[in-house]
């Protein structure tokens, strides 16, 4: 006797679970699941920006920590290409584009990376990440360590649009 308890996109199993995935062979693939956080959390057990990295604090307590300071690197590189003013008045300005437009282009991709960090929802990376913000702009944004008072022009680049 049939009674439809199959569920809809299950092609008539059941309700059963489909197979595991095979690879080119034939043969089974097992992948190792790793729980994706969808809120903050605390711990040094957590993947930042690549597959794997820092790594089990079990194996290797101090590579979360070096990534924390990676992540509290690229925060204060990102402030200081935003304040920088590496370029000459009187440059010629098809050079000065391309220097402002690489610049922009390295900016993006940093912040960006710091934002793939912050995504891991990890407290220290976050933490770290404002940290590091947060003491590129005391150095290279705010008036604290300004040796003019021109405010007229304050870097290469135009202010980051988040």
């Amino acid at each position: 006797m049939e009674h439809g308890h199959d569920m809809p996109g299950m092609g008539g199993m059941g309700g059963m679970a489909p197979p595991p995935p095979m690879n080119m062979a034939g043969t089974m693939q097992h992948h190792e699941m790793m729980m994706m956080h969808m809120t903050f959390f605390w711990g040094k057990s957590t993947e930042i920006l690549f597959s794997g990295w820092p790594g089990s604090s079990d194996k290797r307590p101090h590579m979360y920590f070096v990534a924390l300071l990676f992540v509290f690197v690229l925060s204060i590189l990102v402030e200081w290409l935003s304040h920088c003013q590496l370029m000459k008045p009187g440059s010629n300005h098809v050079a000065a584009g391309l220097v402002q437009t690489l610049l922009h282009a390295l900016r993006v991709g940093l912040a960006y990376m710091v934002m793939l960090a912050i995504m891991s929802f990890n407290g220290g990376v976050f933490l770290a990440a404002v940290a590091g913000h947060t003491l590129g702009f005391l150095f290279f944004g705010s008036r604290v360590f300004k040796r003019t008072q021109n405010p007229a022009k304050t870097s290469d680049l135009p202010p980051s649009s988040c």
